[in-house]
């Protein structure tokens, strides 16, 4: 490894960059794995972060959560028979079912993707 120095003043300063950072945009389950990482699982935190793959690993994880918490959604919908007609029949009735139906969804994500 060959580092190039610059001058500044009277000191010669390394010319450092920084990795590469992968794009996109960090959601909440993204964020809430990244606060689980720093309390409770110190050291892969330190190392995700020292290895400069903290913010893969950080979308990595929402973008699985999402479309775990889109699957098991559409699966229990389609399994407790709530439907676009019971939608267009009874708002109310519907809205309660789906309200508890993302909730136990959004359990199970937590349980098996966030905090693991």
């Amino acid at each position: 490894m060959e580092l190039t120095y610059r001058q500044a003043g009277d000191y010669l300063l390394p010319n450092l960059e920084m990795d590469k950072q992968p794009e996109g945009e960090i959601g909440a389950y993204g964020w809430m794995r990244k606060r689980y990482l720093k309390e409770h699982k110190k050291g892969i935190y330190n190392k995700l972060l020292l290895n400069g793959t903290l913010t893969q690993h950080l979308l990595d994880i929402n973008e699985q959560a999402m479309e775990m918490m889109e699957s098991l959604t559409n699966q229990m919908a389609k399994s407790e028979g709530v439907t676009e007609q019971l939608k267009r029949t009874n708002q109310m009735a519907w809205v309660q079912r789906m309200n508890s139906i993302r909730n136990r969804a959004e359990e199970i994500v937590r349980a098996e993707l966030i905090y693991f």
